[in-house]
């Protein structure tokens, strides 16, 4: 299993929430099974999963959309790692993250929730935060909005011109990763622009 590589998109389930900024980890996850031309199919672990190679000859990807709401996504995650005996080394979480300005993507690995239910669960549910996060910047609420509200509202009109771009940098950011690793992903995402 020393090319598999599990990469979670973090979001909640059903039509209704799949254009909020909170859905932008199964964003990327959709552009990536796209690059994979892969389908996903439902899984015994509660989740959605695609199965393919990066760039067709690359490492071995396996896309995973937890059918549960954000803030129990740890269980699925969980249970697909056990499901295909693979370490939470080789798992790659992407999430929206608002600390981080809209268009950015940042790369870690390991280290606390910092405030992020989705992960908070998925670390809870694993024992352990020792894994890969790709960081998709949404930026913070306008005024006084409450960040809860806003997560849970579409991009904005101006914001989605510029969605694609920053689907297409996330994905390629999970794609680095699992073929040249977190530094040299890190060199690149962490010094562009």
């Amino acid at each position: 299993m020393d090319d598999f590589w599990l990469v979670a998109g973090l979001g909640n389930p059903g039509p209704g929430y799949a254009g909020n900024r909170h859905n932008v980890g199964q964003m990327v996850l959709a552009e990536l099974a796209d690059r994979m031309s892969v389908t996903f199919k439902n899984h015994k672990a509660n989740a959605a999963v695609a199965e393919g190679r990066s760039a067709g000859t690359g490492p071995r990807l396996i896309l995973a959309k937890p059918n549960t709401y954000m803030n129990v996504s740890g269980g699925p995650i969980a249970a697909l790692l056990r499901f295909y005996k693979i370490d939470p080394s080789r798992l790659i979480v992407i999430h929206d993250e608002l600390d981080i300005p809209f268009d950015t993507v940042r790369l870690k690995f390991g280290g606390g929730h910092g405030g992020h239910n989705g992960i908070r669960d998925t670390i809870a549910a694993l024992g352990t935060g020792d894994f890969t996060r790709v960081r998709v910047g949404i930026g913070r609420p306008p005024g006084r909005q409450p960040a809860a509200d806003f997560v849970l509202r579409d991009f904005s009109v101006d914001e989605r011109k510029t969605l694609p771009n920053l689907l297409a940098d996330a994905a390629d950011a999970v794609e680095l990763i699992a073929t040249d690793g977190l530094t040299a992903a890190q060199l690149k995402f962490h010094t562009a622009g």
